[in-house]
């Protein structure tokens, strides 16, 4: 009897493909949530599945709130008894969630897909280990250890920093306390703690991933394969504890003021404007070793031309290729175009210009550009409002149906900060009018919709430059 395509996706699925735990391995403050994170947000941008399951989240649900490092003794029969409940409760919500059916975010089914949950804790003796490596293999998916080892004094003190700065635990502690009772349950947990041998004679001889000092003192791996590799690929590279970068689009287009899409317009009076605005007012942040990035189209370039500083141009970051519809406005596009007009609005993610580009391809080509952003701090990037969309999105965690509808507004600083394993964002309007070139949804998709239905959801604009 011939299989439907679900029911294909899900033979396939069966035993190791696609389907992937990671557990962390480490004491306190080796950053072990922030790597979660990372992992979590590069995953999910690549169009894969993938969820954290923090034991710690876990065991504050047992306890009205944190008193001190007591309850991580191991002769606290009590509290131990509660952190080996929540331990267990999060490897059996990460497990069912990898056996869900139909996990994959795309529409369509994708093969390619993987589905990941990271179980984010200490996870320090092989005991505990063993529970999860039976559990894993009982269920039939991937396991991977990664252990995170620090010995560096500065990576420690930041982490710590870190720790105290952001975590619930130490909300409402006074800060000597609260690292006092920090470097306590680091001594607790360094009594329990059984670190996981690699190579042949491994613990049941797992893939495990040894990070030392957040990967600037290497990587080293057993048994890596398959989907695994992903993960090991993304986390060899080092990147910063601290990190803030600044965003903005170029400024006003003379398209923008016609309300057309794409090309390679120069800036208007406006925009011209906003660059020497938005030059000045980074001059008065005093920016250490500040970078500018760019794409290669000239409204980018000449927003940045009067900054004094490093400037590197990508083609990477150009804007989203319209293909045949370059240089159209809504309204051309509405008279010539209805039917691919209605298609992208009903999947403005996956549609495909003709000839052209669609969100997820641009996702795809900016993997680069975002790799090696993500190792720096204090690079300005001027771009386009769909590439920046999917810039942001990359940082912030934002799902991809949503990407395209990200407001980026023009004439804008966007400044994103990362604060214990999130991203902050903050914006700053600069004091120069611009139109709004933002189009939400709308509500009918459908090819037969009315003109009237269409012209509604765009964006004001001129007739002619000379209206400004």
């Amino acid at each position: 009897m011939a299989h439907n395509n679900k029911q294909v996706h899900r033979d396939l699925k069966q035993g190791h493909l696609g389907r992937l735990l990671v557990a962390t391995v480490g004491l306190p403050g080796r950053g072990k949530s922030l790597l979660a994170r990372r992992i979590c947000r590069y995953l999910n941008y690549t169009r894969n599945n993938c969820k954290v399951f923090d034991i710690s989240e876990y065991r504050r649900k047992h306890y009205d709130h944190y008193d001190s490092h007591e309850m991580f003794k191991e002769d606290n029969r009590p509290a131990w008894e509660v952190r080996q409940l929540s331990f267990q409760e999060a490897l059996n919500d990460a497990v069912d969630w990898l056996l869900e059916d139909d996990r994959c975010a795309n529409s369509a089914i994708d093969l390619n897909c993987i589905q990941v949950a990271i179980l984010d804790g200490p996870n320090v003796c092989r005991r505990q280990r063993q529970i999860i490596l039976d559990q894993t293999h009982a269920a039939g998916v991937q396991l991977l250890f990664i252990e995170c080892v620090c010995e560096d004094s500065l990576l420690l003190e930041m982490h710590f920093k870190s720790i105290l700065a952001h975590s619930v635990d130490y909300r409402h502690m006074p800060i000597e306390m609260a690292l006092e009772d920090l470097r306590a349950k680091m001594d607790h947990y360094e009594e329990q703690y059984e670190t996981p041998s690699i190579g042949q004679r491994a613990e049941n001889a797992c893939s495990t991933v040894k990070l030392l000092d957040d990967g600037y003192g290497g990587v080293l791996a057993h048994g890596v394969t398959g989907v695994q590799c992903l993960i090991l690929g993304y986390i060899a590279t080092p990147k910063p504890l601290q990190q803030t970068l600044y965003f903005s689009r170029h400024g006003e287009s003379e398209f923008n003021v016609l309300g057309r899409i794409g090309g390679d317009a120069g800036l208007s009076p406006r925009g011209a404007k906003y660059a020497e605005v938005l030059s000045n007012h980074l001059k008065a942040l005093n920016l250490q070793n500040l970078q500018i990035w760019t794409s290669t189209l000239k409204r980018t370039k000449a927003t940045v031309a009067h900054m004094n500083v490093p400037k590197k141009h990508f083609h990477a970051l150009d804007e989203l290729y319209s293909g045949q519809c370059e240089a159209c406005s809504y309204e051309e596009l509405l008279e010539l175009h209805p039917k691919e007009l209605a298609m992208r609005d009903a999947d403005k993610l996956q549609y495909r210009y003709p000839q052209g580009e669609s969100y997820v391809d641009v996702m795809t080509r900016l993997m680069p550009v975002l790799q090696q952003l993500e190792t720096e701090n204090n690079v300005l990037v001027v771009g386009h409002q769909a590439v920046l969309r999917c810039v942001l999105a990359y940082f912030l965690g934002t799902p991809a149906e949503d990407i395209p509808y990200m407001k980026v507004p023009l004439h804008t600083l966007i400044k994103l900060t990362l604060r214990g394993y999130e991203y902050t964002m903050e914006t700053v309007k600069m004091p120069v009018d611009c139109v709004d070139t933002n189009r939400c949804k709308p509500m009918n998709c459908d090819v037969t919709r009315s003109k009237d239905e269409v012209l509604k959801t765009i964006p004001q604009h001129f007739d002619s430059l000379v209206q400004l």
